[in-house]
């Protein structure tokens, strides 16, 4: 086992959570989804990002309860949908979320989007913490004037905040923010989603010859030397692996200036200001 991957940040609060992680995100295929996480169990991986809109929940259950592993050993994360935003709401949700990953309690739990209702779905989170059922709470897709609207309700900062980040969008004035108000920085997408030839890029091939390390490699590795959670997800057993060699080589401060000079501002998920697309994801569909 690679005993990096039991390597964690600390939130304010005191709780750990895993530096490194596998994200499901559109894994849909239950057998693919559950081989992928008792790989990932077996090189080391001990946290896993879910959500209620990945409609996987189930499987990433059966996945866990087939490798064995006991329920105080997995970080487990999911996340409050769009469109089950609101107090009464979200806590219907998480447990729904629960009953489907056959728990009694999360480690993480995220507003998915800031969704017209955040600051009610944001009471409920809390009273759910306070009563034990999630060891943490935060947000997902959270701007700067969204984490400032929590605070002016008096209401308690998240502990974590998980965005699009990668070298192309590596978001430093929010990523500067969180550092300095003690919210972690989790990234999704933190190797572009495949949207573009970043880990084509002559920086991060050059970059990885020094170390013997992939282009990807040395992009996750940037990650973590920048203090971010990363959840990099893949249902290709050499890929889980390949993402978890992050923690026997480190970065120097020349690394680093080169790869700052692939930031292009490209976004390539959705925009956390785009009213419309939160209207239409807080629509509940009807079956």
């Amino acid at each position: 086992m690679n005993q990096g991957l039991l390597d964690s940040y600390t939130c304010y609060n005191g709780v750990e959570i895993p530096k490194l992680g596998l994200g499901v995100f559109l894994m849909k295929d239950e057998s693919e989804l559950i081989d992928a996480i008792k790989s990932a169990v077996e090189f080391g991986y001990r946290h896993f990002d879910t959500a209620k809109i990945y409609e996987n929940e189930e499987y990433v259950a059966r996945g866990l309860k087939e490798s064995g592993l006991s329920r105080e050993e997995v970080f487990l994360t999911s996340k409050v949908w769009n469109y089950d935003q609101g107090y009464e709401e979200t806590k219907r949700a998480f447990q729904e979320s629960l009953d489907k990953l056959e728990t009694d309690y999360l480690d993480l739990y995220l507003i998915h989007w800031p969704a017209e209702k955040f600051i009610d779905t944001w009471r409920a989170m809390i009273e759910l913490y306070e009563a034990g059922k999630i060891k943490v709470i935060g947000v997902s897709n959270f701007q700067i004037h969204h984490l400032e609207e929590l605070k002016n309700a008096g209401l308690v900062q998240p502990m974590v905040n998980q965005i699009e980040t990668h070298p192309e969008f590596p978001q430093n004035e929010l990523h500067d923010y969180m550092k300095e108000n003690g919210i972690i920085h989790e990234a999704w997408g933190p190797l572009g989603q495949g949207k573009s030839d970043l880990l084509n890029h002559s920086i991060l091939a050059k970059i990885g010859q020094k170390y013997f390390k992939t282009p990807a490699q040395v992009v996750l590795r940037w990650h973590l030397e920048r203090g971010e959670v990363i959840i990099p997800k893949s249902i290709h057993r050499n890929r889980i692996k390949e993402n978890s060699e992050l923690f026997d080589f480190s970065l120097t401060q020349e690394d680093m200036n080169e790869i700052a000079l692939l930031n292009t501002e490209t976004r390539y998920g959705g925009d956390p200001d785009n009213q419309e697309r939160l209207r239409a994801t807080s629509i509940k569909p009807t079956k």
